[in-house]
């Protein structure tokens, strides 16, 4: 098993889902969703989720799927922003930049992850927000989680105060940049030009405003030759091949994505990323809507589990762990 993979998630079914209009207007991915009927697309995204977490599962990863009845919650799919786990028994919650994401933080999937894995303390950075300081968990960051840097692109999402303080809690090395998609506008979420596995990393260098900062994360990327670091364009982000998170499943190592993302990758790229990771792509098209994409959805866990709690892989824990908050 991988540091850098976890072998369990977190994923949250939305029953209302609807692309949130608090964060058009900084979410270079998120496209307007006007003229969309909005039964077609929460029942769409409902069956998205559950057609992935099966996938997840029959790869061997154990999924803990929790529900969201809730109309007023609309990115409530992407858990990976609001929290985060560290080995050692660590739990992390995040400061978000948007009102109406706020109350996506679930004490109820905080409770499940201390009952079933190792837990010694949970973060909460999530007063800040009262600062307008806001840093959404590992959409904003991506972790390298074996030579312990934190990559941020600086957005209203990464501020680095709240970077800095995540950083000396859990040992990581603040790697900030400025980064800005074709149009010139500022990538939002670290996660979406960025992902680092095992063997691996997928990167939209180019997208990095300093040259002197680009070469600098390509070096520290490589793990001095140990990792492979592989090119994006713009376009390929645009269709979202930044946005997976690689796992440990029954086989080994898979990396999920989407449907789009793993057509937008070249035969070259495929094969360079099979060498260590099966290639797992999910169809979650009416997600996308909402501006993010496989690897948001995932909340990976990073925690030692309790004996005889989860199963070794490919639990989807939908008995114990399917709850709905209605408020």
């Amino acid at each position: 098993m991988s540091v850098q993979s976890p072998a369990a998630v977190v994923m949250v079914r939305p029953h209302r889902f609807a692309p949130n209009p608090q964060t058009l207007a900084d979410n270079g991915f998120q496209p307007n969703a006007d003229g969309h009927d909005p039964e077609r697309l929460a029942a769409a995204a409902y069956d998205e989720v559950t057609r992935a977490g099966a996938a997840l599962e029959a790869a061997g990863v154990t999924v803990h799927l929790f529900e969201d009845e809730t109309a007023h919650r609309p990115d409530s799919v992407f858990p990976n922003n609001w929290i985060s786990t560290h080995s050692g028994g660590h739990i992390a919650l995040f400061p978000m930049y948007t009102p109406n994401r706020r109350t996506e933080r679930r004490g109820d999937i905080v409770e499940l992850l201390k009952t079933t894995y190792r837990v010694q303390d949970v973060i909460d950075y999530s007063g800040l927000e009262y600062d307008d300081v806001f840093l959404e968990g590992t959409g904003a960051m991506v972790l390298d989680h074996e030579l312990r840097i934190a990559y941020a692109a600086r957005s209203n999402r990464a501020d680095p105060i709240a970077l800095e303080r995540f950083c000396t809690n859990f040992g990581y090395e603040p790697m900030v940049f400025d980064a800005v998609d074709g149009r010139g506008i500022a990538v939002y979420h670290t996660n979406v030009i960025l992902s680092i596995a095992t063997e691996f990393a997928l990167v939209a260098a180019d997208m990095l405003v300093s040259p002197a900062r680009r070469q600098e994360v390509l070096d520290r990327l490589s793990a001095r030759g140990r990792r492979d670091v592989i090119a994006l364009t713009n376009a390929q982000v645009d269709d979202f091949a930044g946005n997976a998170l690689e796992l440990w499943g029954s086989q080994g190592r898979v990396l999920a994505l989407s449907r789009r993302a793993f057509d937008a990758l070249t035969a070259d790229q495929r094969d360079r990323i099979e060498r260590s990771a099966r290639l797992l792509p999910l169809d979650v098209p009416t997600i996308e809507l909402a501006g993010g994409s496989v690897r948001c959805m995932l909340a990976g866990v990073h925690l030692d589990p309790r004996p005889g709690l989860v199963e070794p892989h490919g639990a989807l824990m939908d008995d114990a762990a399917a709850v709905s908050v209605v408020e």
